[in-house]
């Protein structure tokens, strides 16, 4: 049997702007408005509107609310101080990246972990397993919530125009709660873009005139909606990974170059720690392949997949390419052998359908916004 996908609060809205719509993780979403080119440059150098309603909150609260999230995840919740968050992930036992997540703290004793769409039912039952014998509550908010981020240099002015929050006080990686556009919204300082924004958290039947409210405020910016395609190269550009690309249950944190997202120095123990520090002695002794950056010589798009050669033998793959706009050549990210990772290593080239085509290894990001 088939199962329809998931609409946001947001679809009739999309559908009347003429977004081409795509399912992705199990929900029907926008792809793109008009070029996604545009979009993406829109993000750049102005500000582009962005519905992530796909994306899976948990609620998880009570007494040993941070006890439990200290014992689930790999990193150390505890210090994350009220109305700040935290970029960490969800390993399984044997330290397979289970997801990548946003924790934010939202009370003495709550929190609101974010996960990926495709990730959110796997995080949830992973949480409310491991919250046996804790005094805290897990409970699925994804219903309860619509989120929109307006991200780009344009970002704040744009919001300020349609807040009260102290936005100038609201640091990175930080949330508050307050009014948008007349609704409630947690306003959080993150983003998968590369460029300042903010992500709103609203109530489903919020989320409609929230967006209405921001286009008709940044019109005069040059706001623009944006749909999933643009979202992906402007996270490539950042060098920013993707679950299901540079991040998979095959692989540890140390794997894929994020090992500083775990807190051995945390008090006591986690799921997934013995098998991580094992993971973070081989790292240190023997590195496994290591995720770079590479560009194209050439015009042609390397894919997830791909496999990544250097004097006829393969050294690694890709796993995320497409066209960069900001650079203007095609760009990937790839998992090379360590011998081939240094940036400006000759001889690397992508098996693209027979042909090896040349690329140059550079060191991530592609992209850095000036501050």
């Amino acid at each position: 049997m088939s199962t329809a996908p998931r609409l946001t609060a947001l679809d009739a809205l999309h559908r009347s702007l003429g977004a081409t719509m795509t399912d992705f993780a199990g929900w029907d979403m926008p792809l793109r408005y008009a070029s996604e080119r545009e979009e993406h440059q829109a993000v750049r150098t102005r500000a582009g509107l962005f519905d992530l309603s796909h994306m899976g909150e948990i609620t998880v609260s009570g007494p040993q609310a941070v006890a439990l999230l200290d014992y689930a995840l790999v990193g150390n919740i505890s210090t994350v101080g009220s109305g700040r968050a935290r970029y960490t992930m969800i390993c399984r036992e044997d330290g397979g990246i289970l997801d990548d997540l946003i924790v934010y703290r939202t009370g003495d004793t709550e929190y609101l972990v974010v996960a990926n769409a495709g990730n959110a039912q796997t995080v949830l039952d992973a949480l409310t397993e491991r919250a046996a014998g804790f005094d805290a509550e897990v409970r699925d908010d994804r219903d309860a919530y619509a989120l929109i981020a307006v991200q780009g240099p344009e970002a704040p002015g744009i919001l300020k125009s349609v807040t009260d929050a102290d936005l100038d006080g609201l640091k990175y990686y930080a949330g508050l709660p307050g009014t948008v556009a007349g609704v409630p919204a947690l306003i959080a300082r993150t983003g998968y873009t590369g460029e300042d924004g903010f992500e709103l958290f609203v109530a489903p039947e919020h989320a409609e005139g929230l967006w209405r409210a921001l286009t008709e405020a940044g019109a005069g910016a040059g706001l623009v909606p944006c749909g999933l395609s643009c979202r992906d190269t402007l996270r490539l550009e950042a060098g920013m990974p993707l679950y299901g690309h540079e991040l998979t249950t095959a692989l540890t944190p140390f794997d894929a170059g994020l090992g500083r997202v775990v807190k051995f120095e945390k008090e006591g123990d986690f799921v997934g720690r013995k098998a991580l520090e094992a993971a973070a002695e081989r790292a240190a002794s023997a590195p496994p392949r290591t995720l770079v950056g590479l560009v194209a010589e050439g015009r042609r798009v390397p894919r997830a997949g791909y496999p990544v050669v250097a004097d006829g033998a393969v050294i690694g793959e890709v796993t995320s390419g497409a066209p960069s706009p900001t650079l203007g050549k095609p760009i990937a990210m790839a998992y090379v052998d360590a011998a081939h990772a240094a940036p400006g290593t000759a001889g690397v080239g992508v098996d693209i359908r027979g042909a090896h085509e040349p690329y140059e290894v550079v060191a991530l990001p592609f992209y850095r916004r000036q501050k």
